[in-house]
């Protein structure tokens, strides 16, 4: 598909909660189908908005407002493997990718259809989570963002410390005992959002949006994503192993991370923001994994730092 005949895609405009005027296309990357959305709305710029693993366009109606209302265009992206994009295997609700450069594909599609759409430049990026881990190698390949505001990057995989060995070995074996799509140890089909109570989760201390992100993934099955391939994890693990003696770019960062961080490993976020010349690592005390869904105070805050960022950069 060439990105000048991009086709509709579906979008559930209610359940984003986001600002009117989405434009919601189906784009070719590589071999797979991704789906696309984007917001033409303030002549500051434009923001690449990079979703985590699970996550769908839709999670991201509201931070598409905020950001609208501080003046910028948004687009951001189903990566392969969830939302309505194309999924790898027969169990759709397993996330598999062979490999992360697969998600360069993802991300380059989605720039070339920044520029079809003619989304005013210059261009930002906002990255959480898995998102983090994608955007950041996208910086350390040159994409063409004048700066760029991180939510509790996937730099590293948060998990028990007896796992760590036992995650090495069977990613080690996975391959040759044909087990890539398997399961990763600790995880099944069942998503997060669906399986969890609110008391104690590891996404936000916001009650309100927790109800967001779960009434989507309740009411639109097709968005939900459950537990990662042992092929996911090891390229995961690869990848994020390669980033991390990798020198940190040149293009201005700040990085959110909440003091209660569970979900990613936090030590190789404050070594890589320590690294970073003109990167900033920005604590959020009693915040969990996902800054841009917790409460009003936080989101402000995270967005009001990531605007001022880009406004200085421009």
């Amino acid at each position: 598909m060439k990105h000048d005949t991009a086709l509709p895609a579906p979008f559930h405009a209610a359940l984003a909660d986001g600002p009117p005027g989405a434009t919601c296309v189906w784009l070719q990357a590589g071999s797979a189908r991704i789906r696309v959305a984007w917001w033409k709305a303030g002549d500051k710029g434009t923001v690449l908005l990079l979703p985590g693993r699970t996550e769908c366009i839709e999670k991201y109606g509201r931070a598409a407002g905020d950001l609208v209302a501080r003046g910028f265009s948004v687009i951001t992206i189903d990566w392969r493997g969830q939302g309505l994009a194309d999924r790898a295997l027969p169990d759709r609700r397993e996330g598999h990718v062979g490999d992360f450069a697969e998600y360069q594909q993802d991300l380059d599609a989605m720039l070339a259809e920044a520029g079809r759409a003619g989304l005013p430049q210059p261009f930002y990026m906002i990255a959480h989570s898995m998102g983090g881990c994608i955007g950041l190698r996208g910086l350390m390949r040159g994409l063409p963002v004048r700066a760029a505001a991180f939510s509790a990057p996937m730099w590293g995989i948060a998990m028990a410390a007896w796992l760590r060995p036992v995650a090495s070995v069977v990613s080690a074996l996975a391959g040759p005992l044909g087990l890539m799509a398997r399961y990763a140890p600790s995880t099944s089909a069942e998503t997060y959002l669906l399986q969890a109570p609110f008391a104690g989760n590891v996404l936000t201390t916001d009650r309100e949006m927790w109800d967001y992100m779960r009434r989507q993934v309740a009411e639109v099955p097709d968005l939900a994503l459950g537990g990662p391939s042992i092929g996911w994890l090891k390229a995961a693990l690869r990848e994020c192993a390669a980033l991390a003696v990798m020198p940190a770019p040149k293009v201005p960062a700040i990085c959110a991370l909440g003091t209660v961080e569970k979900v990613v490993d936090v030590p190789p976020v404050h070594l890589r923001m320590a690294g970073w010349a003109n990167g900033q690592l920005d604590l959020y005390p009693g915040a969990e994994h996902e800054i841009m869904m917790e409460g009003p105070a936080v989101r402000q805050r995270f967005f009001d730092r990531a605007a001022a960022l880009f406004e200085a950069n421009r």
